[in-house]
């Protein structure tokens, strides 16, 4: 899965200079990203309204549009496979690999992390 990953997210980085004419990735990338995110939503819709239905062929066949519509989105956006095999890494050290991180413990690491940011960014910690 993480070769095949890669594989297309190289395949949507050469598409980015074809002729979208002829090529439905380039077309996708030239409508932008509002129109990349609106198809990945598209997507998710389609696989959960196929779960529901308990279609376990059009699960998959959806579940593939998805991943290529993410890939075209991280594409766009300068996010590489690897940048989120190292977030899934991450998480996995912190809430073993079937966990997702907590809402409220996310919002807390994000704010902890950005003082961090700014700490270092600023010379130092501050005492007010």
């Amino acid at each position: 899965m993480v070769d095949s990953v890669f594989k297309l997210h190289t395949a949507v980085l050469a598409a980015r200079t074809r002729d979208p004419a002829f090529s439905r990735t380039a077309k996708l990338i030239g409508e932008g990203l509002p129109k990349m995110a609106k198809k990945l939503a598209e997507e998710a819709v389609e696989v959960g309204l196929e779960a529901v239905q308990a279609d376990r062929e059009r699960v998959i066949l959806e579940s593939a549009d998805l991943i290529y519509n993410l890939v075209v989105l991280w594409s766009e956006i300068g996010i590489a496979p690897a940048d989120v095999w190292r977030e899934m890494d991450r998480r996995e050290q912190l809430y073993g690999i079937a966990e997702k991180l907590p809402k409220n413990r996310a919002a807390k690491q994000a704010r902890q992390e950005s003082a961090e940011v700014a700490a270092i960014a600023g010379g130092g910690l501050r005492e007010d």
